[in-house]
């Protein structure tokens, strides 16, 4: 029972050492503390600032790619419109030829 007192003394006497050497750290250290403190409350109100931004930025850039390739194809699209517009006006012309020559030619009854 005697070396389970003694431990528990030793223990006792450890934790008043390591809250005396605490206390009088914090007491002599008192600026140093506030400031840490205000550093860490900057740091958790900034962190999620910082990570808005670089999402809003990143995917501001991805828009701007979609929207170049939107243009892109909107060109494109009108440019097969035209090439489709004049094959149809030159179908139409070769198939009015056509007709005529047919209406040219003598019937065989």
């Amino acid at each position: 029972m005697q070396e389970a007192e003694v431990l528990n003394l030793g223990y006792l006497n450890l934790k008043k050492t390591s809250i005396n050497f605490f206390s009088k750290f914090i007491h002599e250290n008192k600026p140093l503390i506030i400031v840490l403190s205000i550093l860490m409350v900057l740091l958790i109100l900034l962190i999620p600032k910082i990570f808005l931004r670089n999402n809003i930025y990143y995917i501001s850039k991805d828009i701007n790619g979609l929207y170049s390739q939107y243009i892109s194809l909107k060109e494109e699209k009108r440019f097969l419109e035209q090439q489709l517009e004049t094959k149809e006006y030159e179908n139409q012309i070769t198939d009015s030829l056509l007709l005529n020559d047919l209406k040219l030619l003598p019937q065989n009854k």
